[in-house]
């Protein structure tokens, strides 16, 4: 494996690279979470509030009501942060171990002179990376954001001492702390309100955890100040009315629950499809931003990390299994199709999704469910149906892992979705076997058809479909 930071600094990095976290659209393979249709959010806006939700939830200090404080700790980390007692995110990351997580997948690990503070030179060692200031540069934060951003968290901690993280709609709680003359830029300022806006719209009136009722009055009230705040903006960082007005909607909107009982959470970014996106984003940011096709050696504690979100973003064991199946998946097929390990690891991931699918019929998680398979399938046998074109020596080594990754996602979509499947006694089908005879009578099909006379191919097909094979 390459090895995870070179001895280039990071911000340089991030400035000069394309994203590595944005997702590269793929002709035929979108995506099978949704797209975020009539929202203006761009990706690296989902991005940094994917990042705000991360550093929240991972602030135990915030969580718990204790007090935090500034340090600037420059043995750790490259810049200021704020630190709590105990805190994972300003670990640094040091370990060489190897990575349960990625062995469990079937990946190689790095060697121990891949660590992130080793050097080639005994005298300019590499600077320790803390865990938050990995998260930061991957999801392409800028350190002048990220600041304004503990600031915030350290202002609602004072201010709101006891209340639980997952009790506020952060981007409300953002826009109640800063005034434009906290910017020096009014172009960023206007993009931060606009953003946290925005935002607002997307979580809690175009893609609610609940669906909204049409007579909603505080809904109605929340696109008025959305739209007013165009030709009028709103003025944040006070208490004004105007404030006063927003948080009453947004309160009343992140506090209902489809039974109408008070929720002991607010839900402001656990909407289907939005919270899937903000969860791949995150997923994402556990690759290396030098190397696309390499999963960071941190991954263990990074993912223990990016747990901590599923509160905000209602995720669960299932749909975490599920999305970084298709985070592993789609970033082999992004990157040119060269990493067998990265198609290995998703099939190794999908043996855990089977596992899930057996275990619940939660319609939510079906229809999601059935979209990622079929996007995978439906990838996997355009190269199967005519293997005969798709491998070759330099690539026959991926024959195998597609073949599995095909007859795997086949495998639950008929035995655990499909409601023909039940109708039938399990003997009557074996899915693995259909799907292989299938392949090979339709790439041999169309392997004779190529080789053979336009005037003899139909018969000989015919003459074939007839014959035994091995």
């Amino acid at each position: 494996m390459a090895r995870l930071f070179r001895d280039k600094s990071l911000e340089s990095k991030k400035q000069t690279r394309t994203s590595l976290t944005e997702s590269i659209p793929i002709p035929g393979l979108p995506s099978p979470f949704g797209e975020l249709n009539n929202s203006s959010l761009s990706d690296s806006e989902l991005r940094e509030t994917a990042y705000e939700i991360f550093i929240s939830v991972n602030r135990s200090s915030i969580s718990c009501g204790k007090s935090l404080t500034f340090s600037n700790n420059n043995n750790n980390s490259p810049s200021s942060s704020v630190s709590s007692s105990g805190s994972s995110l300003q670990r640094s990351i040091t370990s060489t171990a190897a990575s349960k997580f990625k062995y469990a997948l079937g990946m190689k690990s790095s060697s121990s002179s891949d660590s992130p503070i080793s050097s080639t030179s005994t005298s300019t060692p590499k600077k320790r990376i803390s865990v938050g200031e990995l998260m930061r540069v991957h999801l392409g934060v800028s350190e002048h954001s990220d600041s304004r951003i503990r600031r915030a968290l350290l202002r609602i901690a004072a201010g709101q001492v006891g209340k639980c993280i997952e009790s506020m709609v952060l981007p409300l709680e953002l826009l109640q702390q800063f005034k434009s003359i906290d910017f020096s830029d009014p172009q960023e300022y206007e993009a931060w309100r606009t953003r946290n806006l925005k935002f607002l719209e997307v979580g809690l009136l175009l893609y609610p955890h609940v669906p909204l009722e049409k007579s909603s009055s505080a809904s109605l009230r929340l696109r008025q100040i959305i739209q007013g705040a165009s030709e009028r903006p709103l003025e944040t960082g006070k208490n004004n009315e105007s404030m006063q007005i927003l948080r009453s909607s947004v309160m009343a909107l992140a506090y209902r629950s489809s039974n109408g009982s008070m929720p002991e959470t607010c839900h402001w970014a656990d909407g289907f499809p939005l919270n899937l996106r903000l969860y791949q984003m995150l997923l994402e940011a556990c690759f290396d931003v030098n190397e696309q096709t390499v999963i960071i050696e941190e991954i263990d504690e990074v993912i223990e990390l990016i747990k901590k979100t599923w509160v905000i973003l209602g995720i669960n064991q299932l749909l975490h299994n599920l999305c970084f199946t298709w985070v592993l998946f789609h970033r082999y097929v992004t990157t040119g199709q060269v990493d067998n390990g990265l198609l290995l690891a998703a099939d190794s991931q999908l043996l855990e999704v089977a596992k899930d699918a057996k275990s619940t019929k939660d319609p939510a998680y079906s229809k999601i469910l059935s979209s990622t398979l079929s996007s995978i399938l439906g990838w996997a046998e355009k190269r199967l149906l005519a293997y005969h074109d798709t491998f070759y020596q330099e690539n026959i080594d991926s024959m195998e892992s597609i073949v599995s990754l095909g007859v795997l996602a086949a495998k639950i979509l008929v035995e655990d979705i499909s409601n023909e499947y039940r109708r039938r006694r399990k003997g009557e089908v074996d899915v693995a076997r259909d799907r292989i005879d299938t392949y090979i009578r339709s790439s041999l099909r169309t392997a004779f058809a190529q080789a053979s006379p336009q005037s003899d191919a139909p018969s000989l097909i015919r003459s074939w479909g007839h014959q035994e094979y091995i």
